[in-house]
């Protein structure tokens, strides 16, 4: 058995790179070692979403708080409440982030997985407007 203790893996705000608004992160690296597994407890505020990506392996996302916008690039931006779950293929290029006015939490399991970083998702995007 292996703890992994909430104040030893206090949040960071979220790169702006790969981030826009306001979002912090706090990371559990190496929760799992094989396969290997990571988890990210994220708190997006009003707005804020991560920029276009892609995961080389699964990823879950476990809504803790709020509601989760997110879109798979190609199709209808969709949203998840609180309790809810998504799974995320390897390869799917999407973006997930909070509703417009309110801030959402998730947890994000990856699941053998690194990331690849795109662009920013524009506000028509994010808004559905594009």
């Amino acid at each position: 058995m292996k703890l992994f203790h909430a104040l030893n893996h206090l949040p960071q705000p979220a790169n702006p790179q790969t981030f826009t608004g306001d979002a912090t992160m706090a990371r559990i690296d190496g929760l799992n070692l094989s396969p290997d597994i990571n988890v990210y407890r994220v708190t997006f505020q009003a707005g804020a979403r991560t920029a276009w990506h892609t995961h080389s392996g699964s990823q879950l996302l476990l809504v803790v708080e709020g509601s989760c916008r997110l879109q798979k690039e190609g199709e209808l931006i969709q949203e998840v409440a609180a309790g809810g779950a998504v799974r995320i293929e390897s390869g799917e290029r999407h973006w997930h982030g909070a509703t417009v006015d309110a801030r959402m939490v998730h947890l994000a399991v990856n699941i053998d997985a690194t990331t690849a970083w795109f662009e920013q998702v524009t506000d028509e995007q994010y808004t559905g407007r594009s």
